[in-house]
């Protein structure tokens, strides 16, 4: 199958979600590095590798030229935000706003990772899968080298709403096909409705129910007891 035109497949919207995911991760990943106490050079590396990061994966799996290493502005902006944080005291970036602004990015980019994946002909279920790898492995990257608990490990929603975003833009782009006036409507719902998810998990510590071993085996017991009690059918 012919790969597409590189050029046609992001849109000035995309562009756009693709600018403010690269420059909210390249933020999060600089303040690690600044708060660590480190140099100007990590602050740099560190904005870069969580900036580009999820990107990367996505484009080396679906067969895409590497987005950033044909794109001046990408890396650019990554070591933007490094010189920005370097200039400024960390208290400025009150954490939990950096959580929204986080919150933006991570489902910015799983929109923009689902709709690029879909443009390459990629099947929607992997499409989706390629919108979560694009919003979170960046973040991974980041909490890998630092020697973090990885983001995977936050008990509150962080991956589903990558995943809500990404599973929206994907069935949205199924149900408008071709028509790109109505394409940049599904990407603006999918963003708010991942973002809508992010900001309340963040808000009222929202989280899915944990794996419970005693509950598991509580529930095993349980349903042994109640066949024993019934006995064998004759």
């Amino acid at each position: 199958m012919p790969v597409p035109d590189a050029t046609v497949i992001l849109t000035p919207v995309l562009d756009w979600l693709d600018l403010i995911g690269v420059a909210v991760f390249a933020l999060s990943g600089a303040l690690i590095a600044a708060r660590e106490k480190q140099t100007i050079v990590t602050l740099s590396f560190f904005a870069l590798i969580t900036g580009v990061g999820g990107g990367t994966v996505r484009d080396l799996l679906i067969g895409a030229p590497v987005f950033w290493i044909g794109d001046p502005w990408v890396a650019a902006v990554c070591l933007g935000v490094a010189l920005l944080v370097w200039f400024t005291p960390t208290r400025l970036w009150h954490r939990k706003l950096l959580d929204y602004a986080d919150g933006i990015g991570l489902t910015a980019y799983a929109v923009l990772g689902t709709a690029k994946a879909l443009s390459y002909g990629i099947p929607p279920i992997p499409a989706i899968l390629m919108g979560i790898v694009t919003g979170t492995v960046g973040g991974i990257i980041r909490d890998v080298v630092a020697s973090r608990p990885s983001i995977l490990m936050r008990p509150e929603l962080y991956v589903t709403a990558a995943a809500l975003s990404s599973a929206v833009c994907a069935i949205g782009m199924l149900i408008v096909g071709e028509n790109e006036s109505e394409r940049w409507i599904v990407w603006s719902i999918a963003t708010l409705a991942g973002l809508v998810l992010r900001s309340a998990a963040i808000r009222f510590e929202l989280s899915l129910p944990a794996y419970n071993e005693r509950g598991v085996a509580q529930a095993e017991a349980e349903a042994l007891e109640g066949a024993e009690e019934k006995g064998p059918r004759t």
